[in-house]
């Protein structure tokens, strides 16, 4: 039983050192000290974290996510066009290379379909 403590208390401290060393223990202190120095405490003390970490507000959030979601159904719109357009560019390859192998066989030139 006792191994087991002594191996988590070594766990322990390795994490601590990695999050000192790391620098996330300063950065998190820095911002729990100004949280603890706001005279008007705000709403919400995690928006007030991870804004001071740098992170977007909830609303800033929000607003990125309508923006992704906007751009993801305009470039599906725009893939599908793509596909569409190819498609219609292979079939008039295949159009142009029958009509050119029907005049390599009749010897006649292909009447002007436009």
């Amino acid at each position: 039983m006792m191994r087991y403590k002594e191996e988590k208390d070594t766990k322990k401290e390795a994490f601590r050192k990695y999050l000192d060393s790391s620098g996330v223990l300063d950065a998190l202190t820095k911002v729990l000290v100004a949280l603890y120095e706001q005279n008007d405490k705000p709403s919400s003390a995690l928006e007030f974290v991870q804004q001071k970490l740098g992170g977007p507000s909830v609303s800033e959030y929000e607003n990125l996510q309508a923006e992704m979601s906007d751009l993801q159904t305009k470039y599906d719109d725009l893939l599908a066009k793509h596909q569409e357009t190819c498609k219609e560019l292979e079939e008039h390859k295949n159009s142009h290379n029958t009509t050119s192998t029907k005049e390599a066989i009749d010897g006649e030139p292909p009447k002007d379909e436009l």
